[in-house]
């Protein structure tokens, strides 16, 4: 018995986890659309931002898809729209030239900038510190 409730208090947490997630993303695309953006948008924008892929200030897109959960697939959609956007850019990869790495542009980094609080304003609301 007290195996089973274990176990079904197991499964509890991992449904509580799941639903976090699902509530704090609704949040932060609500937040990000008067932006034009949503949230897998603004990973990409903020995992560039952040600079220290082997370039400096771009990244493999294999690097990005290493951190995003979303298929290559989708992330090539969602950079291709990103780049026609003008938020970022693609170029050739020197060490590879099949690879292909990705930096922000003048205006990605600056509307990374202006919704960065508005994230992370999201995030401190959906995941107070207990």
């Amino acid at each position: 018995m007290a195996a089973k409730q274990a176990e079904q208090a197991l499964v509890e947490r991992w449904r509580d986890v799941l639903a976090l997630h699902a509530r704090t993303q609704c949040e932060i695309d609500r937040a990000l659309h008067r932006h034009g953006l949503c949230g897998s948008d603004f990973e990409v924008l903020d995992i560039l931002a952040q600079g220290g892929g082997r370039g400096g200030c771009s990244y493999r897109v294999q690097e990005i898809s290493e951190r995003v959960h979303l298929t290559q697939s989708a992330l090539s959609r969602l950079i291709a729209r990103l780049e026609r956007d003008g938020l970022l850019e693609r170029g050739t990869c020197a060490e590879d030239r099949r690879g292909v790495r990705v930096s922000l542009t003048r205006k990605g980094r600056a509307l990374h900038g202006e919704v960065l609080p508005v994230h992370r304003a999201v995030l401190a609301r959906m995941l107070p510190e207990h």
